[in-house]
């Protein structure tokens, strides 16, 4: 079965972009009073939507966990959003994947303002077809929300001939509700474990490993 299509999460799957939202959760959690958590605790918020990890961290209902994402992004959009970096090996791995003629799909959590934004800065919007993200109001923030939301827009409607990058839970499971295969990165911010009990259907240390993995399916 060749491969046709390929989504990739953004956050710890092209960009280690831990610094700059941890930074803006620290931001939003200053302004509005409360008590910083420990590391740990802050690394959660990478990966799931801000407004869902709010409520789990601080313990507070929807209203006011928006008002904390309205805060974060004040920091965010000016400080955070370049407080970021792309993996080694990433670039080479799209251009690897676009050459092989591959669709190439960015399908994130992150408010899709602001995925195309940092996806232009770096250098990396050529080699994608399609960037869809979340809704800056809320909406569309829930992983499968956003793969429904690109799998709608692509021409590829056979499942089997797509795969679903990520490295956490969210992008594993996601993508299994939506009946595709999914490709769990271990340079991430997601455990083996984690990925596994989500049913990653493969595990990758490395970019090189991505391609190679898509490539084998492509002609096995």
């Amino acid at each position: 079965m060749e491969i046709s299509t390929v989504l990739f999460d953004l956050d710890g799957t092209i960009t280690d972009s831990g610094s700059g939202i941890i930074n803006s959760v620290k931001y939003a959690l200053k302004k509005a009073g409360r008590k910083i958590p420990p590391e740990d605790e802050l690394r959660k918020f990478i990966g799931p939507p801000l407004q869902e990890q709010f409520m789990k961290c601080c313990g507070i209902e929807e209203k006011e966990a928006a008002e904390m994402v309205a805060l974060y992004r004040e920091y965010y959009q000016e400080e955070g959003i370049f407080d970021n970096r792309v993996y080694d090996g990433v670039m080479e791995m799209l251009k690897t994947l676009k050459e092989a003629g591959l669709k190439i799909v960015m399908a994130t959590s992150k408010p899709e303002k602001f995925a195309k934004m940092i996806a232009e800065h770096f250098g990396f919007a050529k080699y994608f077809d399609l960037i869809g993200g979340a809704c800056m109001d809320g909406a569309r923030t829930k992983k499968q929300e956003v793969i429904q939301y690109v799998l709608e827009q692509c021409k590829e409607k056979d499942r089997e001939k797509i795969r679903m990058v990520g490295d956490r839970c969210y992008d594993m499971e996601g993508a299994n509700r939506e009946g595709i295969r999914a490709i769990g990165v271990l340079y991430g911010y997601g455990s083996k474990e984690e990925l596994e009990e989500a049913g990653a259907d493969g595990l990758a240390e490395t970019p090189e490993e991505v391609v190679r993995m898509i490539l084998n399916g492509m002609h096995p």
